[in-house]
Order: C-alpha cells, then structure tokens, then sequence
C-alpha cells in the first residue's frame, strides 16, 4: 500500500505528518508529500489511513498504481 498527495488540493495544514511521519511530511514548499514507500507495517498503515481520512482538503488518496512485473 503506497499513498499520494494531490499538490493541487493540499493545503500545509500538516495534519498527515503528524498523525504519521513515516509516509508524510512537509516539503520545502510548504505542502505535504507522500513517501514512495510501500506500507508493510499495520501500524503504520492503520496511521497513514487515519492521516488520510482527517485531511481537511482530502489531498490524500491510496496509490493503486500497480507495478508491472
């Protein structure tokens, strides 16, 4: 499980960065980025959900971008 950012809709508000800093933070430009990262750690996962349901601006969406094998 991997997670995006919509640069468009995010805000800097920095809510998903602290619920889970493992797979967001903050970027030179004041906007949040998502880690390019797959999420094996249910805590983390269970976190990184959360940041993304409490986004004000729904930025946050679930990555389903598959990769070709």
């Amino acid at each position: 499980m991997k997670f995006k950012v919509d640069e468009n809709a995010c805000i800097g508000c920095g809510a998903c960065q602290a619920i889970c800093d493992e797979i967001f933070e903050i970027s030179d430009d004041g906007y949040a980025t998502a880690k390019d990262v797959e999420i094996t750690d249910e805590e983390i996962k269970e976190r990184a959900i959360s940041a993304m349901e409490g986004c004000p601006t729904s930025a946050i969406s679930e990555n389903e971008e598959k990769e070709e094998s």
